[in-house]
């Protein structure tokens, strides 16, 4: 199986069970591992045959900004659901980072990791 990788989209949205994180928003950090057959874009080099990881991009983008989830967990089953809705893959692996969680401590972020089949939405 062959992979298209988009490392280190940010994001700032408004996710979070605390009510302070849905008004003041923060920064999310999404890395997207795509699982599907590259072959005949290798071969025929054409755009048509692989994953624009440019709409890629742009949609998470957009789900991350234009909706708000209590949980990154929904935000992430969001995600993944809506690119196997819109484009031929076999398995994404999608980890969304929280930097700024509303922990007292000192942490670099905390994620979660999610990792979906294309037969987990038939």
């Amino acid at each position: 199986m062959d992979k298209i990788s988009i490392k280190n989209i940010i994001v700032y949205g408004y996710h979070g069970a605390i009510k302070e994180e849905n008004i003041l928003g923060q920064k999310f950090i999404i890395d997207i591992d795509i699982y599907t057959t590259l072959k005949k874009a290798g071969e025929e080099d054409t755009l048509e045959d692989t994953i624009h990881y440019g709409y890629v991009y742009n949609d998470i983008v957009e789900i991350a900004t234009k909706n708000n989830y209590k949980l990154i967990e929904a935000l992430g089953e969001n995600i993944c659901k809506n690119l196997f809705k819109k484009y031929n893959m076999e398995k994404i692996i999608i980890e969304i980072k929280k930097p700024n969680a509303p922990i007292p401590g000192i942490f670099d972020y905390v994620s979660i990791t999610l990792e979906r089949e294309k037969k987990d939405y038939e």
